[in-house]
């Protein structure tokens, strides 16, 4: 017999730590399942999170990204530093069109505004005469990704959630009305399993004899530059409308580079490749004439995908104490406080609360 409680959940990235927070909160006993020395230390902890109304098209990701920002702006779940700070994002128009698609109801701070390439040039001197404007994005804001996990997981320990790490799970099997899952060292019995194991899902699924959802991991990658140039730490977020490239300011003399890379990779801890080093070096040289004084840093990360490209949260469809949390993809920070409150609610069940109106948890169903 092992330690039994409520809901087990796997994996302590962002999207566990924020679901275990949302279930301890409600007084449920978990346990955050994590299988490094520390949590969040793949695709949350290498992250280069923004938040930003426009990304993901016109879709029901949108929306939870949308239903996020007054949860980030509130500081949830107890953070003691804001978790926004404003940057704002010019997407370049020009090479890539002058249209910026998918727009859908985005209104008011959230909607882009199209500037010429004067203005735009205000902001962003020595700019590429390829490009002719840009989209003004005023609401594009960083996360500090760091602060907000770390809230998710103190907000989870003061409900009584206990974080075990440094414990994989070996194998998992559903008996009498429980799940009985194994790690090395000893047996957690527990009545509903929730897969928050990002690029490790369908391992995580095929433990516990559930199909897989053919989950696919992609790597990421971004460059810290040195500058010939200083006063550069409030720099927009740039991007050709998400085509080839973003940049942002760092520091005062440096900024980070993005190269769009979505190179397929099996679930690892990843290196960055020297070819997406030079890419993104490269594009970025392209785009603008400041002078690169040498990279200062470089790291890759991973972001998951459903076959899809739809987020996927619920009970699995052959196993109804299994719980989906995966698939995220690259927006899985910025709509955690939302899918975060989802999950729970159908975990949990009850009326959807009023922050979820609108949002339909059928777009999400594995």
């Amino acid at each position: 017999m092992g330690t039994k409680i409520d809901i087990l959940i796997i994996g302590g990235g962002i999207a566990g730590a924020s679901l275990g927070a949302r279930l301890a909160g409600a007084g449920k006993r978990v346990i955050l399942l994590e299988t490094e020395a520390q949590c969040g230390m793949h695709a949350t902890g290498r992250s280069a999170a923004f938040w930003q109304a426009s990304l993901g098209g016109d879709s029901p990701e949108r929306a939870l990204s949308l239903a996020s920002k007054p949860m980030f702006d509130a500081r949830w779940p107890g953070a003691d530093v804001p978790l926004l700070r404003e940057r704002g994002a010019f997407h370049l128009t020009g090479p890539c069109g002058e249209d910026f698609p998918n727009l859908g109801s985005l209104e008011g701070e959230h909607r882009p505004v199209k500037l010429d390439r004067a203005e735009v040039l205000k902001r962003l001197p020595g700019l590429g005469e390829q490009y002719t404007g840009g989209w003004w994005e005023e609401s594009c804001a960083d996360i500090d990704v760091a602060a907000f996990h770390q809230a998710c997981l103190a907000a989870f320990r003061r409900a009584g959630g206990e974080v075990v790490a440094g414990q994989a799970l070996q194998s998992a099997r559903f008996e009498d009305g429980m799940w009985h899952a194994q790690t090395e060292m000893f047996e957690i019995d527990a009545e509903i399993i929730v897969n928050a194991a990002g690029a490790w899902g369908d391992i995580v699924a095929e433990r516990c004899g559930v199909a897989g959802l053919g989950l696919e991991a992609r790597r990421r990658t971004v460059v810290q530059l040195e500058i010939d140039r200083t006063g550069l730490r409030d720099t927009p977020f740039v991007t050709d409308l998400h085509a080839s490239f973003y940049f942002k300011g760092e520091g005062d003399s440096s900024v980070w580079v993005c190269p769009l890379d979505v190179t397929p990779s099996p679930p690892c801890d990843p290196a960055p490749e020297e070819i997406d080093v030079a890419t993104a070096v490269d594009r970025f040289q392209q785009a603008i004439d400041w002078p690169v004084v040498r990279v200062e840093h470089k790291w890759s990360g991973l972001r998951t995908f459903a076959p899809d490209e739809n987020m996927k949260f619920g009970f699995d469809k052959g196993e109804t104490r299994f719980f989906w949390c995966v698939g995220q993809g690259g927006m899985g920070i910025q709509a955690a406080p939302a899918y975060s409150l989802l999950c729970a609610c159908l975990i949990l069940g009850g009326d959807y609360p009023e922050e979820l109106e609108g949002i339909d948890p059928a777009a999400f169903q594995p």
